[in-house]
């Protein structure tokens, strides 16, 4: 009986060893996501560190300055935080068991690269009204083409971020990295242990919540589904950012061919989930099409560069030790609440409705609009058609420069 249980925990660890393809966490996550939509819900991470950046300027005393509640709400009702640290959770948990934790101190001026990075990130996401998850990714599961215009920002700015990065580094001293932390045999011999602990305790949280009465079923569907994603992006090393940085940087197609699966396999089902009720597009669309989304995705996508990660990325490299994200993290938190709230205070996004357009439901701010193209093309099939269309146009554009490197720096 030992012999079998110990035979079941060593399979267990190797599928947790085993490193998989960027396009097979695509399908994993596409599942991931779209048991959310399933459960009336979805994807978000903008929104869990906006809080935690309102909660600093609480602490910082700038909370009266811009405008921010006098009293934050529990953030054990914050779903997107919660989500947040599930997915970190599924990362550290995921890193633990493979025996590959490592607390990996960068070079010093990577804390500065990491805080500079972060504020732009924070600035863009203000903007856009949501990282590459909630500005790119989740628009363009319901349709809204203001993740197409983010993703045209994104990637003129990962095209400048790359070579202020180049400039950076041959200006400025970066320092050398410290030993990472967490090589010692003893550590190695825990760490699994520590990682079953993590998982166990995060699902039994996930799965209580899921169980308890009211709202919190919600939260349980988003805790089990995030510390799911959390470990599948860290066993893939699936990452928004280098989906469209890698191309500009080495050539390399291969992140921007997952997300493009991705989004390939979610299409048909998320049109289904919408057509039939599940979910209500204008409540997950931000009104930010089109200026919003291509300045915020402009400013977004130079911070990536230089914070070494997207928001996503910033969240399971942190579980898995990278110290260079608690800089990057920080400093997204807090430069996207401030940036909400001078934005909110000067007005930009407060929502207006104009009955002349499209029967007042999509809501109009100065950044922009929501749109939702099934209402501005008129059709389901017209929709799906320039989905599909516009996925094989930037399919084609990142094979160009995989075989001329048109585009590369390096």
């Amino acid at each position: 009986m030992i012999s079998q249980l110990r035979h079941l925990y060593e399979d267990l660890r190797a599928l947790f060893q085993t490193t998989c393809s960027p396009f097979f966490g695509s399908v994993l996550l596409a599942l991931a996501v779209l048991v959310m939509m399933a459960g009336a819900t979805h994807w978000g991470v903008f929104g869990g560190l906006r809080y935690l950046g309102d909660a600093i300027n609480h602490l910082l005393g700038l909370d009266g300055i811009l405008g921010l509640p006098e009293k934050l709400s529990s953030p054990f009702k914050q779903r997107i935080l919660i989500s947040d640290v599930a997915l970190i959770l599924g990362s550290l948990a995921s890193a633990l068991i493979a025996g590959r934790y490592r607390l990996v101190p960068p070079p010093p001026a990577e804390y500065v690269s990491g805080a500079f990075g972060g504020c732009l990130m924070g600035v863009g996401a203000a903007l856009a009204g949501g990282c590459t998850v909630g500005g790119f990714f989740t628009p363009l599961t319901f349709f809204s083409p203001s993740g197409w215009m983010m993703l045209l920002g994104l990637m003129a700015g990962a095209a400048i971020g790359v070579r202020l990065l180049l400039w950076a580094m041959e200006v400025f001293a970066w320092g050398k990295a410290p030993s990472p932390l967490g090589n010692q045999p003893f550590w190695k011999k825990i760490s699994p242990l520590l990682g079953w602990m993590v998982l166990v305790l995060a699902v039994s949280w996930g799965v209580h919540l899921y169980r308890d009465s009211g709202n919190y079923g919600t939260q349980g569907l988003t805790v089990l589904t995030a510390l799911f994603i959390g470990i599948v992006l860290q066993r893939s090393r699936l990452c928004f950012s280098k989906a469209i940085r890698e191309p500009f940087m080495t050539g390399d197609g291969q992140h921007a061919k997952a997300v493009m699966l991705l989004l390939a396999l979610i299409t048909p089902p998320a049109a289904m989930f919408i057509q039939r009720g599940f979910l209500s597009p204008y409540e997950n669309i931000p009104p930010s099409f089109w200026p919003g989304s291509l300045l915020g995705g402009l400013s977004f996508g130079v911070g990536m560069v230089f914070a070494g990660g997207c928001a996503t990325s910033t969240l399971w490299r942190l579980g898995e030790g990278n110290l260079k994200m608690v800089s990057t993290l920080f400093f997204f938190a807090w430069s996207g609440s401030t940036a909400s709230a001078l934005l909110s205070r000067s007005g930009w996004t407060e929502r207006n409705y104009d009955l002349d357009f499209l029967n007042a439901i999509p809501a109009l701010t100065d950044l922009g609009f929501q749109a939702f193209l099934p209402d501005l093309l008129g059709s389901w099939s017209a929709t799906l058609a320039t989905t599909y269309g516009v996925l094989v146009l930037w399919y084609l554009l990142i094979r160009y420069n995989e075989r001329s490197e048109r585009f590369t720096v390096f």
